[in-house]
């Protein structure tokens, strides 16, 4: 008996969440899982019984989704987050919620609010919860209790940075990178903490700064030999919004590096030059921060082609040598296999036709340009692909038993002019986002096919496609994850979560989630069990182009978990009527509409749609009775009633502005009618509020 308590004590310590994740595929700690791949070794689920796949709960997201966010498992706890990172911590095998903490960044993060949404992404290491905010804050949280540990501002005060990229953690570090290079003057950089203090360790630029100031290490020093004019004023950019990678065998962090800011070259480097690091993919060491080496994918980059996405580590054979490797699948439509050892170029290849280079120059590393696509002399350019990319935020993921990588791919182009009047300075004119520095594209100039995309499965070692599976709309497959037991699940646009045979790409099980399914899946065990699990919810900003509609007002963002004996189902999905509303005795006038236009343009279709049509983001304004109250239209713009829903301020708006949105949503609200009617005659419009606005 007296060997009883300390027996007790450790069975119970065995089943109590310890500090660190498991790295056998029972847990799914960080972004890319385990290995950084977005692939799992578990096994119990597989291609021979996957069709019993089942729901085994549900958990409905309330106060605002974040259906791009990835959640992570630990030690039978599943973690996500939720609007502007709220996280939440639920019982992984029932969905019963344990906490949650609201870091209640909206009533702190002003402007920040109109660039983005959410956080795509959380990390797990040394029993905490890390996560950004889009105020710029790094929070380490009790993975317990739910209670903050500490927090790090990890941005200036009143700068216009902000956090929405995951974290990554490694020997006992958490890193952090920031967004905003495309709203404002902006100059990235990576910072490292202590996981246990929140003690800044290290930071490390990824442009240079003003010369006169000097430059914080030889790197810098380096890379402002490749920049020209004043690009320091512009910010210069190169933001590490997105992806990393830890590797633990080099002890190296590599960094995903973003556009230029503006993204037109002539504007903000004017005589040209690769301008590092953008568009690169850099290697530092990951105790000190110290640059070991950079590959640039698009050097001198004025597309928007940002190498932001995967970066994915591996062991392949090639040449009849095994080789570590990093591949990587940024905006600009390559396929890249890298040595991680030395940043050296080992293959490339388009994976979608493009036209802005003809090939990769492997001895160089340099792509053979096409000069025509940098629309040089004010002549417009159609170049493929378009700032979406070949490839975007979307997880790819590498499965190690059949070799392939599989990438939500798209094919699209873009028109490319210089501005009529190029930037003088750096303003934020109104709020008019003029980071981009190109102009609207002249008449009759555009792409020359329809945009698709698709499911890719790609060979790294022979650089060719295995397989592929059409998606529906212009950006219709989520993100990806695949395991062990030859499965690939992917999400779609079209609402259906499918499990795919990783290696011919046949579908062997699909789930109706009632919505969009664009976040990455992850699988983990909980109680001896294999899960899988998926955030459901419709981010899209704009209905046109997307199979179906998904309605903001009625769709449910939620999470989906299943297991082989699932028994739970989805309530039935119930039609909410929510229709445009038009007012007869509203007289629109031209002038006034074309004003809102432009104030539309510049500040709301970011999350509201192209053409005030909504694609799920946001409410569709056109459905919404609140810009015919002009009382209310102002205390949502200007006071920000509605800021912790998401919905920011715009106090510099004038009342003259605030009347062109309402006639102009009048007008569209009449062309999107009459475009109803003549598709279905005889179909009643709808005139007056109702209930279901």
């Amino acid at each position: 008996m007296r060997f009883a308590l300390p027996l007790l004590l450790l069975l119970l310590a065995a089943c109590t969440p310890s500090g660190e994740a498991r790295r056998d595929g029972s847990d799914w700690p960080g972004y890319g899982g385990i290995d950084e791949n977005h692939y799992s070794p578990l096994t119990e689920i597989n291609e021979g019984n996957v069709e019993k796949l089942k729901l085994t709960w549900y958990h409905d997201i309330s106060g605002g989704g974040s259906s791009l966010s990835a959640p992570i498992a630990v030690n039978g706890i599943l973690y996500y987050a939720s609007g502007y990172s709220v996280i939440h911590a639920l019982d992984a095998s029932t969905g019963r919620e344990l906490w949650t903490y609201d870091p209640q960044s909206w009533k702190v993060a002003g402007q920040k609010m109109r660039a983005a949404w959410g956080i795509r992404g959380i990390a797990y290491d040394n029993g905490m919860v890390f996560t950004g905010t889009i105020d710029g804050r790094l929070i380490a949280i009790n993975a317990k209790s739910g209670h903050p540990v500490w927090t790090a501002q990890t941005i200036g005060k009143d700068d216009e940075r902000y956090v929405t990229g995951a974290p990554w953690v490694f020997k006992g570090k958490v890193i952090i990178g920031h967004g905003g290079a495309d709203f404002a003057p902006v100059r990235g950089y990576v910072t490292a903490y202590d996981q246990r203090t929140g003690k800044q360790l290290w930071r490390f630029y990824t442009v240079p700064g003003n010369p006169k100031l000097g430059f914080e290490n030889k790197a810098m020093a380096m890379a402002a030999k490749t920049w020209t004019g004043q690009w320091w004023k512009y910010g210069g950019g190169g933001t590490a919004w997105n992806a990393m990678a830890y590797d633990p065998k080099y002890n190296r962090i590599y960094i995903g590096i973003g556009n230029g800011a503006p993204w037109n070259q002539k504007i903000r480097s004017p005589g040209g030059g690769d301008n590092l690091f953008l568009c690169s993919i850099v290697a530092l060491d990951a105790d000190t921060g110290g640059y070991v080496w950079h590959y640039q994918t698009n050097p001198g980059e004025t597309w928007d082609f940002n190498s932001a996405m995967d970066i994915e580590l591996a062991r392949l054979k090639i040449g009849g040598k095994e080789r570590d490797v990093l591949m990587h699948a940024p905006k600009n439509g390559f396929f890249y296999v890298i040595d991680r050892a030395t940043g050296k170029l080992i293959s490339a290849r388009n994976i979608v036709p493009v036209n802005w280079a003809s090939g990769i120059d492997i001895k160089s590393g340099r792509p053979i340009e096409n000069p025509a696509a940098r629309y040089p002399g004010g002549k417009a350019a159609v170049v493929y692909p378009s700032p979406f990319g070949a490839h975007n935020i979307e997880a790819m993921s590498f499965n190690p038993g059949t070799g392939l990588v599989y990438i939500p791919t798209m094919d699209q182009g873009r028109v490319y002019i210089d501005p009529a009047e190029p930037l003088k300075g750096w303003k934020h004119l109104n709020g008019q986002r003029i980071s981009v520095g190109t102009g609207p594209a002249p008449a009759g100039v555009t792409p020359d096919r329809s945009a698709t995309s698709f499911l890719l499965a790609w060979n790294p070692v022979t650089q060719s496609e295995a397989w592929r599976v059409p998606m529906p709309g212009l950006r219709g497959g989520g993100g990806t994850a695949t395991t062990a037991g030859n499965l690939l699940f992917q999400g779609s646009a079209a609402g259906k979560f499918v499990a795919y045979a990783a290696k011919s790409g046949k579908p062997l099980w699909s789930f109706d989630a009632q919505t969009a399914v664009m976040a990455q899946p992850i699988t983990y065990k909980a109680r001896g069990k294999q899960y899988v699990t998926v955030i459901a919810g419709s981010r899209f900003p704009s209905a046109i182009g997307l199979p179906r509609e998904w309605n903001y007002r009625a769709q449910q963002w939620r999470v989906l978990t299943f297991s082989l004996d699932g028994k739970a189902s989805l309530p039935s999905a119930q039609p909410v009527d929510t229709p445009v509303i038009d007012m007869p005795d509203f007289s629109v006038d031209p002038a006034k509409v074309a004003t809102g236009a432009t104030v539309f343009g510049q500040r709301c279709s970011i999350c509201h749609g192209a053409n005030a049509v909504s694609g799920g983001m946001a409410p569709d304004l056109l459905q919404s009775g609140v810009p015919l109250d002009t009382a209310s239209f102002k205390d949502v713009l200007h006071k920000g009633i509605l800021r912790e829903r998401g919905m920011p301020r715009f106090e510099e708006l004038t009342a003259q502005e605030i009347a062109g949105l309402q006639h102009y949503f009048r007008q569209r609200a009449r062309e999107v009618l009459a475009a109803q009617a003549a598709a279905k005659p005889g179909a009643q419009t709808h005139r007056g509020l109702n209930e279901g606005q």
